[in-house]
């Protein structure tokens, strides 16, 4: 990679990154100039880096005037919410009750890492630790186009998570219980039960009523 590669990619990670835990909150207008001054970086790399998180669709360039940084609306939230409950309901269908069974035996280590982190008051660290969480739904279905999909729905998973970090952390007790009750169904080999659990789950976490929704 080349220094001016590398300068892009440190310019990109920080702008995403502030952009996802909402430090650069929607609405908010970057000037090229004055990030680059605060990342210690040439307004080159900067720029390069402005134009691949508009193409991601997290902001839009202004010539002359700046990077307005954009939200997600109700419907672009409650499409998240969808595409969730149908890739990971889906990826679980289609996996063996073998998979299914090692998955669960896996995955209830991972809910005591997330109560343990939520008892820390560690914000950052519980999203990353429940985007993996879901994201193993996915990965045990052995579909890369599936896991592909949900990968690129990742940022913005994390993105209303951050979003949502007063009330996610109101609501940790029951998000601790709900996962171990996916876990649990898991276990059981109840696929039906665990596309419901996931169903209230995702819609209480995003405010929505997923019960119209059939997978």
């Amino acid at each position: 990679m080349s220094t001016s590669e590398s300068a892009s990619e440190r310019a990109y990670a920080a702008l995403r990154t502030g952009i996802l835990d909402g430090t650069h909150r929607p609405g908010t207008m970057l000037g090229e100039a004055g990030l680059a001054a605060e990342l210690g970086l040439s307004r080159t790399p900067v720029r390069a880096a402005l134009a691949r998180l508009q193409d991601e669709g997290w902001i839009t360039v202004y010539p002359k005037r700046g990077a307005l940084v954009r939200g997600l609306d109700g419907k672009d939230v409650q499409d998240l919410a969808d595409a969730r409950l149908i890739l990971e309901s889906t990826a679980v269908q289609r996996t063996t009750p073998e998979r299914r069974a090692a998955l669960a035996a896996r995955l209830g280590t991972e809910v005591d890492r997330q109560e343990s982190v939520l008892a820390d008051g560690d914000l950052p660290g519980f999203i990353e630790l429940t985007v993996a969480f879901h994201r193993s739904f996915v990965e045990a279905a052995g579909n890369q186009v599936l896991l592909e999909l949900n990968d690129r729905l990742a940022d913005r998973q994390r993105f209303l998570l951050f979003s949502y970090g007063g009330q996610l952390m109101e609501r940790c007790a029951d998000i601790i219980a709900e996962h171990r009750a996916l876990v649990a169904r898991l276990a059981a080999d109840d696929i039906q039960g665990f596309s419901d659990i996931l169903r209230s789950h995702v819609g209480d976490t995003y405010g929505f009523d997923l019960r119209h929704l059939r997978v």
